[in-house]
């Protein structure tokens, strides 16, 4: 079948849900995966104008070659690599249709990344990432963008996965999403540190079933390890939802919990604890996001979100606060504004429509705020 997005038209062998492009069993096109691409096409053209010498890219899990065909669309010298031959044909056919310049090839990822040295390099396995990152943070110049479909283990649902693919503790909390996400840049940044490269993360979403993140690469080892400096644990109080965080490698967690005096305390890490996002990048690429895109009213609001966060390390869900009150919940514009006027730093939150993050701490909101019944 065919189908246009980002105003290229390419064939694809059929439309059908899923996490990701190329699930290892055919070639594959993902329609719910839009998003991610209408923000990566954006984000490459945010990236151009920061640094103008980005001109190769590798669309190293191609599938259908839609994502590497947008790239060369935008005028990258794109390559789309596959294991599946028929995928590397199709890429091939994708490119030609539309009168683009690229090479489609059948290699492995990682045996291509270690050839070849890439601009860009655009990470969107079925599953965890991590069997790529070595190859990708070896030889990459600028930017490495990263998707993860594996958000049980990430976030701590599958715990015992989370430990073998990500090698840190992560814990399954209201505020998931932000745990995967940071337990991913954890992993992603140790990566990158052994080759002497800080992987700064420049743009980082999580949406729906997946997280996302853009990684630009300091090839300085003091960045590196004041990338490092930034891991440490998150300690959650299971009873009444208080949340610290300590920076170091080495946990020290309250006995008990110095809000409630529970002795029901998660410690989850190390995770990444520093800015997941450049604001001022985040809002270039929210500026470079146009009509043609066919996300590009979610991809708005996303980014919006996203370059106004707050930068904590957790996030909290007002529906789940106000359930552990007994109370009804306001609307959210209501309850981030009356914990602003109260004093405190408040911010929306990306992961949901329910998610804020604010410095204020559990009891200082409760009192804060109101009873939507009230």
């Amino acid at each position: 079948m065919d189908v246009r997005e980002g105003g290229v038209e390419v064939s694809v062998p059929g439309a059908r849900d899923g996490a990701s492009e190329g699930s290892g069993d055919d070639v594959f096109y993902n329609p719910t995966q839009e998003l991610n691409r209408d923000v990566t096409v954006a984000t490459l053209r945010a990236y151009r104008e920061r640094d103008d010498r980005a001109e190769s890219y590798l669309d190293a899990m191609a599938a259908s070659g839609i994502r590497g065909v947008r790239a060369a669309a935008e005028g990258f010298d794109v390559t789309c690599a596959d294991l599946d031959e028929e995928a590397v044909e199709l890429a091939r056919r994708n490119l030609a249709r539309n009168d683009l310049s690229g090479e489609a090839v059948h290699r492995d990822a990682n045996a291509l990344m270690h050839d070849s040295v890439f601009d860009v390099v655009d990470l969107d396995p079925f599953g965890t990432p991590i069997p790529f990152a070595d190859a990708a943070f070896a030889n990459t110049r600028d930017l490495v963008c990263v998707t993860a479909t594996d958000t049980a283990p990430l976030c701590g649902a599958h715990q015992k996965s989370g430990i073998r693919k990500y090698s840190t503790l992560p814990q399954n909390t209201d505020y998931h999403p932000e745990m995967g996400l940071r337990v991913l840049l954890s992993a992603l940044i140790r990566t990158a540190a052994r080759y002497d490269k800080a992987a700064v993360p420049v743009l980082s979403h999580v949406t729906r079933h997946y997280a996302r993140t853009y990684l630009e690469l300091d090839g300085r080892a003091t960045k590196a390890d004041e990338l490092v400096e930034k891991l440490g644990h998150v300690y959650h109080c299971e009873d009444c939802l208080e949340r610290d965080h300590e920076f170091g490698l080495v946990a020290h967690p309250p006995d008990d919990c110095p809000a409630c005096g529970s002795s029901r305390t998660l410690v989850a890490g190390p995770i990444y604890l520093g800015p997941v996002c450049d604001p001022a990048f985040a809002r270039s690429v929210r500026d470079h996001v146009t009509e043609e895109m066919g996300e590009c009213k979610r991809a708005r609001s996303m980014l919006d979100t996203v370059a106004g966060e707050l930068d904590r390390p957790t996030h909290y869900d007002q529906h789940r606060l106000c359930k552990l009150w007994n109370r009804s919940a306001t609307s959210m514009d209501d309850f981030v504004a009356e914990l602003r006027e109260a004093g405190y730093e408040a911010t929306r939150a990306h992961y949901s429509g329910t998610a804020f993050k604010t410095d204020a701490t559990i009891a200082e909101m409760r009192a804060a705020t109101t009873d939507g019944d009230g």
